[in-house]
Formats: structure tokens, sequence, C-alpha cells
């Protein structure tokens, strides 16, 4: 990695992918700014400032008064100490070819899934060739730069797969010792345990899942994500199998139908590479693109609501108030007779 930065809680190490993080994933410490392992920092940009602390305060008292200003050359009873050593740095503190292939992890799977997508419409657009050919020749410049987009895209594409699967199984091991330091133990897998798992093909389909389910750590948000890129990642492996036998069929039809195939297997292989990187983002408390993740509380009521103003209840109209009238009959005297 070329840029990182450093925690000032546990001191730990993150790479810079895209953005700057401001947050530990580890501890939630303050994160410094990023800083290039091959670049020396200047003063104006670094993360301190110098502090001369004078052996004569005491920092528990508060700040000394300030004393007159005096011409004499200023003695103290001891070594003055400062607030910061800038220590160089070691050779141990050098990050390793494993450190710098773990932190193009992002940017690796962002073009594997880029180059799958590219595949895939590659893919469509012979088949619409294929359609217009039906009833009309076909151009052969337009021919020939279909068949040039699915090759380039066939040959770049499983290398691009395969580095950015070297790039993420070197990231996992690094997760998986970040995890279990937290826990205070150390990782029971080897890190070649690790890496092989997550390379070789047909392995790879069940151990990654195995790996990060061990470090979730209960994380429903985490958990979700391993279980779907899990589902995809077998689906994707097990379409692909299906489209290599098809492809043993001599039918035009069958040959036709064989690029829809592909097209969808390079489309749900760009989704596998994207969810990989969702997963990769979880777990330094981001989201896909970098940013940190929103963590939402809720706590519970005990008490009833309280409303500090109380609701505007419209009054109702009072009735008006009838008279009780005497009919005619009512006033006229009964007739005895």
């Amino acid at each position: 990695m070329t840029a990182y930065q450093i925690c000032v809680r546990c001191e730990s190490r993150w790479p810079v992918s895209y953005q700057a993080r401001q947050w530990c994933p580890s501890c939630r410490g303050l994160l410094l700014s990023p800083v290039d392992s091959h670049v020396a920092v200047p003063p104006n940009r670094r993360n301190f400032r110098w502090v001369v602390r004078s052996p004569q305060r005491d920092p528990e008292n508060g700040p000394a008064p300030r004393a007159p200003q005096s011409t004499a050359t200023p003695e103290y009873a001891e070594m003055p100490r400062w607030g910061l050593l800038d220590r160089p740095r070691s050779h141990d503190e050098e990050p390793t070819r494993a450190e710098t292939l773990a932190g193009l992890a992002p940017t690796l799977l962002a073009g594997t899934a880029a180059v799958f997508g590219l595949a895939a419409v590659a893919e469509l657009v012979r088949y619409v060739v294929l359609l217009v050919n039906r009833t009309r020749l076909i151009e052969p410049i337009v021919l020939a730069l279909s068949d040039s987009a699915v090759w380039a895209t066939q040959i770049v594409g499983p290398l691009v797969a395969l580095a950015a699967a070297v790039a993420s199984g070197l990231r996992l091991i690094e997760v998986r010792r970040h995890v279990f330091a937290e826990r205070g133990t150390s990782d029971p897998r080897s890190p070649g345990s690790v890496l092989f798992g997550a390379v070789v093909p047909g392995v790879n389909l069940a151990l990654p899942g195995v790996f990060l389910t061990e470090i979730a750590d209960d994380n429903p948000r985490i958990l979700r994500a391993v279980r779907i890129w899990w589902l995809l990642i077998v689906s994707n492996a097990v379409l692909f199998v299906f489209v290599l036998f098809w492809r043993q069929r001599d039918a035009l039809q069958a040959k036709a139908d064989a690029v829809l195939l592909t097209a969808a297997v390079a489309a749900l292989a760009a989704v596998v590479a994207v969810a990989t990187l969702h997963i990769l983002r979880l777990f330094d408390g981001t989201d896909l693109w970098g940013r940190p993740l929103e963590h939402p509380r809720y706590t519970t009521a005990t008490g009833p609501a309280y409303a500090p103003i109380a609701e505007i209840v419209p009054v109702p109209k009072a009735e008006p108030v009838q008279e009780e009238r005497e009919t005619d009959a009512e006033r006229t005297p009964a007739v005895t007779s």
C-alpha cells in the first residue's frame, strides 16, 4: 500500500483506497491524515505541531504565570522536553508486497466488475449481430469489432479476476488478523490456507464463506451480505459449468442460445465482484463507495409520551336556545259542557 492512515488509539495502519476515513474500523479511534510511505511529509502537512514544555511548569496546576521579559540567556534546571519526537521509520514498518497487493483489492475488484460488465455487453451485441444476420449481411468491420470485443474481454477478464482473487485473499488475511487481535487471540488458520481457499477454483466456492462467517461476530448486516455473496458465487459457478456443456451442442439455435448464456455468466460474475467489494467495505466500516457507515441506535422509552405544548382542540359551537312556543291549541282554554 502506498498511502495509509494510522490510528491514534491502537496504532493500526489502514490502507487508503478511494478516500480517507475518519474513524478506525477496529477501535473507533481517530485516524490521522493519509501518509505516503514513499514521500516525505512536509511539516505543514503533518498531523501534529511542535510544543515545547518548560520543566518549571506543573501540568496539574495549569499554565505557569507569564514571567517578565528578560534579556538574559534562559536556563533550566533540567533538559527541556519536546511534545513529540519525530522518530525515523524503521525498516520493519515498511509495507510488504503482500500489504501493497492487499491494498489494491478494492481497485482490482472494481476493475473486474467493469471488465465482466463489458464482456456481457459484448456478448449481447454479438447476439444482436446474429439476429440481424438472419435477414441481411453484416458489414465486415462490424463483425470484426464484435469479435475483437468478445475476445478481448474473454482474455482480460480471467486475468483481472485472478489478480483480484489473490488481492482479496491477502486482504482477508489482514482482516482476520485484526479481528482475532481484538478478541485477544490469534488466527487459528494459517495465511497459506486462507489464501489457498480464496484462490483455488472449486475450493473458493466453500472455504471463503466459512472464513468470512468466522469473523462476522454475529453482525446481521455482514452475515446477510456473506450469505448473499455465497449464493451468488455458487450460482455463477453452476451457470458456468452449464454453459460449457451447452456449447457442446452442434445445433445453430443452441449456439445462439450459448451467446445469451455467456452474457448471463459475465453479468453474474460482475455482480459477484461488486458483492465481494461490498463485504470488504463492511469490514472496514464503510459502504460500497468508501463512505463511513451510519449505525442507527434505538432506545426504549421508559415513560409516557410527554407533549410540552398542548394540542389545539377546536371549541364546538354553542347551539342556539330554542324558545318554547305555545300553539294556538294550547292557548285556547278547554270548553267543558
